[in-house]
C-alpha cells in the first residue's frame, strides 16, 4: 500500500485543490497563501508522515496533518464572515475537514503504542 491509496489522503488533497481553484483569482494574497498553504498541508503531511520509518514519526506527522486541519477549518469561519467564503460552500470545507480530523484520529490510534 502507499499514500495513494489512503482514503484520507485522497480527500485531503482533494480539498486542497477545490480551495485553489476557489482563491486562484483572489487578489487578497496574504489571505489567499495562508489558506491554501494550510490546506496543502494537510495531504503533504500525510504523504510525508506515511513514509516515515517508524510508527512514533507516522503518528508525529498525522498529528501536523490534524493541526493543519484545524487551522484551514478557522480560516475557513474567517472567510465566510468577511465574505470571501460562500455560506454554503464553507459548511461543506468545514464538515470535510471535520471528517479528515476524525479519520487522521483513528490513523493515528491504530498506531500508537
Amino acid at each position: 500500500m502507499k499514500f495513494e491509496d489512503l482514503l484520507v489522503w485522497k480527500r485531503s488533497a482533494r480539498l486542497s485543490a477545490e480551495i485553489y481553484q476557489a482563491f486562484s483569482h483572489s487578489r487578497d494574497f496574504g489571505f489567499k497563501d495562508q489558506i491554501t498553504r494550510s490546506s496543502l498541508s494537510i495531504a503533504s503531511n500525510i504523504a510525508e508522515g506515511y513514509e516515515r520509518d517508524s510508527d512514533k514519526d507516522r503518528v508525529k506527522f498525522f498529528s501536523y496533518a490534524k493541526g493543519s486541519c484545524a487551522e484551514l477549518r478557522t480560516q475557513i469561519y474567517i472567510g465566510m464572515e468577511i465574505g470571501y467564503i460562500e455560506k454554503a460552500q464553507g459548511q461543506k470545507w468545514v464538515g470535510e475537514t471535520q471528517a479528515l480530523t476524525k479519520m487522521l484520529y483513528s490513523l493515528m490510534k491504530t498506531l500508537r503504542i
